[in-house]
């Protein structure tokens, strides 16, 4: 991702001219503000825009994952079962959600969960509501957690979905922050 942001800076910032502005301060500034647009034409597409068109909030994106996952019998649901699973086959996972928890034996459990994630290099997602969480993985309980088991296609080849791809990439912008970001879930 990092890459992939330095080369659409490089690019944009490349038709910026005249002396006034210097380069650092503005790719500094071409970074903040183009995180939220992505190149999705491909070369082809018409449109004055140039191909760029606003993506849908992270949240947005969080919902479809787990749908998807969710109808594909791929989501894990409930911090003791997510343990679990993850006990037996760490290396099956792509995204740890998380949700707070009002209850602090959980916490404890979801900080040491944290740490086994990172350790085994499972992007960990916090996000805003446990009852948007357990209402978007369809649970009749409120459950905090949520893990996404990766895609795997015939000959054990480990696939990643689009959606799934724009969530590693938002993981890689937020994976040396010291605290991470929760995620607003739609209310829907």
């Amino acid at each position: 991702m990092v890459i992939a942001t330095k080369i659409r800076t490089s690019s944009i910032s490349s038709t910026i001219e005249g002396g006034d502005i210097d380069a650092k301060l503005a790719n500094l500034f071409l970074d903040s503000t183009t995180t939220g647009k992505e190149n999705v034409g491909g070369g082809g597409g018409g449109g004055g825009d140039g191909g760029m068109m606003m993506v849908e909030p992270i949240g947005a994106t969080v919902r479809r994952a787990l749908v998807a996952a969710s109808r594909e019998d791929r989501a894990i649901v409930g911090l003791s079962e997510s343990i679990n699973a993850l006990s037996k086959t760490p290396e099956d996972f792509l995204f740890c959600f998380l949700a707070a928890s009002g209850n602090p034996a959980n916490h404890m459990h979801q900080v040491l969960l944290e740490a086994f994630c990172f350790e085994h290099d499972i992007y960990i997602i916090k996000v805003d509501s446990a009852e948007k969480l357990s209402r978007m993985l369809g649970t009749p309980r409120v459950e905090s957690c949520a893990l996404l088991q990766k895609s795997w296609s015939e000959g054990r080849t480990e696939t990643i979905t689009d959606v799934e791809d724009q969530l590693v990439d938002y993981c890689e912008e937020h994976w040396e922050a010291p605290i991470k970001p929760i995620v607003k879930l739609p209310e829907k």
